[in-house]
């Protein structure tokens, strides 16, 4: 290969770890290493030439965090950037954080899993409000023991027009998943598909990504379509488009995960989708999008060099100002290691054994939530367990009597879903089973309402990527969660990547720069 050289102003030359750090993050510019004697100078000033006093060894270009990933992802949803906040249930993914991101060219999508139907219409009025031509997205929780609620939830969203759903926690595709996706397709006059209704799915098992990747079950568009719920056309289009545009892999998250390394899981769903989808065009192809873990510059990277289309964060938004929760949990969430998390029982599925990554640090909550889900596989109703363990439970951990809970518990679904209670006064072991919840449920909005005397109680979902940030940002402006603002940190985060990728490139090419340049500076602005 024919040697290369470098023409510009020596002064413009830096050679100490600060000037490296400094050429390096200006991120619209080129990068030029140059060797000069036994020194190697980075510029980014000057020309490549074919002769010249200075040999040019490395070369990076400009790399701007709006060029990360699919440029598809960023036309689909109006977006300046390929990566989107992800839903944090009972509104801590709140109405502010989607719009501070959404004025920023970020998608969010609000976390309406566990509200109720009147917050949801709020948080969209507010939401639409603020951003009549978007982005924005809300969450559809998968609702195994109460499917009327995510009905409801679809209607409310079909009313409003949400361009855009975040299907969470799913095991089954479902039909009022089916009917939001399927009632926004039409025919444009040149024949194309139109799709208004857009979905992105956070799975984390194959056997599941599969039927998204798919067009929707044939049966459940017969039946839609019997309903009166879909037209006959749209049941014709929804055969030609698979039920999800977006699939995002959830590796090692806070909440619903199933702790798998993203590293073993995303090569495995872009081989899936690319078997299931061989014939599709890049339009209709399924895009593949990471979350779990993303937590530094050095995790976005690894996530873009998989081949992500995008990335999605969590955890680390749930301390940042404008997260609805309390100060107390993000004070607690700045504080946490990434050893700091433990598995404990979910409230949603808490009868099916499907459990939830949460806090550790400060709270007695997954250990509390574990005895009552052995409380619960062990008895077949509260009744038959011993008085001195009910007696214990109803002091330290309910600090109230089990049939004034239960009491609330007909209130709360009498609204919500009647059937619920039906099936509690039908069958002890489902009235134990919705008691528990109660608990499980409160749990997390006693975290969010800061409640005093309930501390060892707060339920904070959150994964080792919030432990991550903390160590990356210590000792800057955002080791204090009041610093810590949603826009940001997810600057933060691609500005840094788009920093370690010219790291990489020189490296590539046998550069080799000292290790305290490779770690990426906190750079806030876009």
């Amino acid at each position: 290969m024919q040697p290369s050289f470098w023409q510009g102003e020596e002064t413009s030359l830096q050679f100490s770890n600060e000037g490296y750090k400094a050429i390096l993050s200006q991120l619209k510019q080129p990068v030029f290493a140059v060797r000069v004697g036994e020194r190697i100078g980075l510029t980014n000033k000057g020309e490549w030439q074919r002769n010249g006093p200075h040999a040019l060894i490395g070369f990076a270009p400009p790399v701007l965090p709006e060029t990360l990933g699919d440029e598809s992802f960023r036309r689909t949803y109006g977006t300046r950037y390929a990566y989107y906040a992800g839903a944090m249930a009972n509104g801590i993914a709140s109405a502010e954080l989607v719009i501070a991101m959404g004025q920023a060219g970020f998608l969010a999508s609000f976390g309406a899993g566990g509200l109720s139907l009147a917050r949801i219409e709020s948080a969209i009025q507010q939401v639409q409000a603020a951003l009549p031509q978007g982005p924005y997205a809300f969450n559809l929780l998968h609702s195994p023991m109460e499917p009327l609620v995510e009905e409801n939830v679809v209607d409310l969203y079909l009313k409003y027009r949400i361009p855009v759903v975040e299907a969470s926690a799913y095991i089954n595709i479902t039909p009022a998943l089916v009917r939001y996706r399927v009632s926004g397709l039409t025919r444009r006059p040149d024949g194309q598909i139109q799709i208004a209704h857009r979905v992105i799915a956070k799975l984390s098992r194959l056997e599941v990504a599969q039927k998204f990747l798919a067009p929707p079950p044939e049966k459940m568009l017969q039946e839609l379509l019997s309903q009166g719920k879909i037209t006959p056309e749209q049941a014709e289009l929804a055969r030609h488009v698979p039920l999800a545009d977006d699939i995002t892999v959830e590796a090692d998250s806070g909440g619903h995960t199933d702790n798998r390394p993203l590293v073993v899981m995303f090569p495995a769903f872009l081989r899936l989708r690319d078997e299931i989808q061989s014939q599709a065009t890049p339009q209709a192809r399924t895009r593949i999008g990471a979350a779990g873990g993303i937590g530094t510059p050095q995790a976005v990277l690894a996530a873009l060099m998989l081949g992500a289309a995008y990335v999605a964060t969590g955890s680390i938004n749930q301390a940042c100002v404008e997260a609805g929760t309390s100060e107390k949990v993000k004070n607690l969430l700045a504080q946490m290691s990434m050893t700091d998390v433990i598995m404990a029982p979910a409230g949603d599925m808490f009868e099916m054994g499907v459990r939830v990554q949460v806090l550790k640090r400060g709270t007695m909550f997954a250990m509390r939530a574990q005895k009552l889900y052995e409380l619960y596989t062990r008895y077949n109703a509260w009744e038959e367990i011993p008085a001195e363990e009910r007696e214990k439970l109803e002091k330290t951990i309910f600090k109230r009597d089990f049939e004034s809970i239960w009491r609330d518990t007909v209130e709360f679904f009498r609204e919500r879903d009647p059937r619920q209670i039906e099936r509690g006064e039908k069958n002890p072991k489902d009235k134990m089973a919705l008691v528990f919840r109660w608990y499980l449920g409160l749990s997390s909005r006693w975290a969010i309402q800061g409640e005093d005397g309930r501390e060892m109680d707060y339920q904070v979902w959150a994964g080792p990527a919030m432990g991550a940030f903390n160590a990356w940002v210590k000792g800057t402006p955002l080791e204090q969660p009041s610093n810590r603002r949603v826009v940001e940190v997810a600057h933060a985060l691609l500005n840094g990547c788009a920093y370690l990728m010219r790291v990489r490139l020189l490296e590539l090419q046998g550069v080799r720069l000292p290790p305290e340049t490779t770690q990426p500076p906190l750079l806030l602005t876009p």
